[in-house]
């Protein structure tokens, strides 16, 4: 069995880079991602800001080099590219030559293939195309991805709201841990649909601006679409081949308070219990944590309670901030975009800004960074995701 789980491998694509290298671009320049809807016919175009990918389905396929091809889900595109960006950043040309696995989260699916489908049948039920809704399911992405990585040791979906990605890695390194894999992508990758977007909307938690999480005057979340996976190896696996690594996983842990379907717990409990297993898990003080990622959707309720459990864990909060601020909120994939943001942050010593920050939150001590730090010290960071009905997640990472 391995007692450490090392990261030799990051890959993304989401609204500000299709890839690694301008993702890390965009976020040394400030530069967020979240722009008006151009890519979904949808009638809140014009009402609602959007962090697009931008990229159509078909300049997806090409990078795939799937072109033509109307089977692949916007999301099972997004995950392709970050899943083999991923890889090829671990230097792994060869998926056989160890036990590997596949651990993709998503919360959409396919629902822009079951929109469409909806389209042709309402206006003419014998023209709907049933290959539309077989792409629905979540665990179509996932085989998607494996397919195209020749992934075949172990292959599963997690659907666990906003928390997915980051219970993907988690089971990854647990199998790890177990003997039962050496190596295991673990990521998510979710599209923005008109689905998604009514749904929000419909919540009355969307804002009509660019989301300013952490601030008094929030309104509301900013929807975005992307993907992220990791590459996980056993320590046996990086001894033997003498291999480079990224950082190593050293903490995580799941809570649900079981507080509301939607809601986060007034105490902040569920966050609080997450922080805390991680914590404990890395074997880590609390003050020697130098970077948090924070849920931060720049809902009401949401940085209230994520804020009074960072209070509660920490005699001195460190320094935090929401990247969603530059990507939106990703909803499944928010989880694996966030975890190679914390590896960049240990890779280059960065703590990034809560873009559009202007007014602490008068129910709080605490604020996060408004300017992006360079040349810091960050050897641990906590990287936080909550999910819908409670499903809180914590994971750590740490430099060499």
């Amino acid at each position: 069995m391995s007692k450490r789980v090392f990261i030799t491998g990051i890959g993304i694509i989401s609204a500000i880079g299709n890839n690694v290298g301008e993702t890390l671009t965009s976020l040394l320049s400030e530069k967020t991602g979240i722009g008006t809807i151009t890519l979904i016919n949808t009638s809140l175009k014009g009402k609602f800001p959007l962090a697009e990918v931008k990229k159509t389905n078909e300049a997806l396929l090409d990078l795939v080099d799937q072109s033509g091809r109307t089977n692949f889900t916007r999301t099972a595109l997004l995950g392709m590219i970050a899943a083999r960006e991923a890889l090829e950043s671990a230097g792994i040309k060869d998926v056989k030559a160890c036990r590997t696995g596949l651990i993709s989260a998503t919360t959409v699916g396919g629902m822009d293939h079951s929109e469409r489908f909806y389209e042709q049948f309402v206006m003419d039920n014998r023209k709907g195309r049933m290959i539309d809704v077989v792409n629905h399911d979540c665990g179509d992405s996932t085989y998607r991805i494996a397919d195209h990585a020749g992934i075949r040791d172990f292959i599963t979906t997690i659907s666990t709201a906003c928390s997915s990605s980051a219970n993907a890695i988690m089971l990854g390194a647990q199998m790890i841990k177990a003997g039962m894999l050496e190596r295991v992508v673990a990521g998510g990758t979710d599209s923005v649909t008109r689905f998604t977007l009514n749904g929000f909307n419909t919540l009355m938690i969307l804002d009509k601006n660019h989301c300013r999480p952490f601030d008094e005057n929030r309104n509301g979340l900013t929807l975005g679409e992307g993907a992220a996976f990791l590459v996980l190896e056993s320590e046996d696996i990086v001894k033997g081949e003498n291999k480079p690594v990224l950082c190593e996983l050293t903490g995580y842990a799941n809570a649900n308070d079981a507080f509301h379907q939607t809601a986060s717990s007034p105490d902040g409990t569920g966050a609080w219990l997450a922080m805390n297993g991680a914590i404990a898990m890395s074997k880590l003080n609390p003050d020697q944590i130098d970077y948090i990622n924070v849920h931060g959707t720049g809902t009401q309720n949401n940085d209230l309670s994520e804020g009074i459990a960072l209070e509660r864990v920490f005699d001195h909060v460190p320094l935090f901030s929401s990247t969603k601020s530059f990507t939106g909120h990703t909803l499944g994939a928010a989880g694996g975009v966030e975890a190679v943001f914390s590896v960049l942050a240990i890779q280059h010593g960065l703590i990034y800004p809560n873009l559009n920050f202007s007014a602490p939150m008068k129910e709080l001590k605490i604020q996060p960074v408004r300017k992006l730090r360079r040349n810091e010290k960050v050897k641990h960071v906590l990287s936080n995701s909550f999910g819908f009905g409670g499903n809180n997640s914590t994971l750590i990472f740490s430099g060499q």
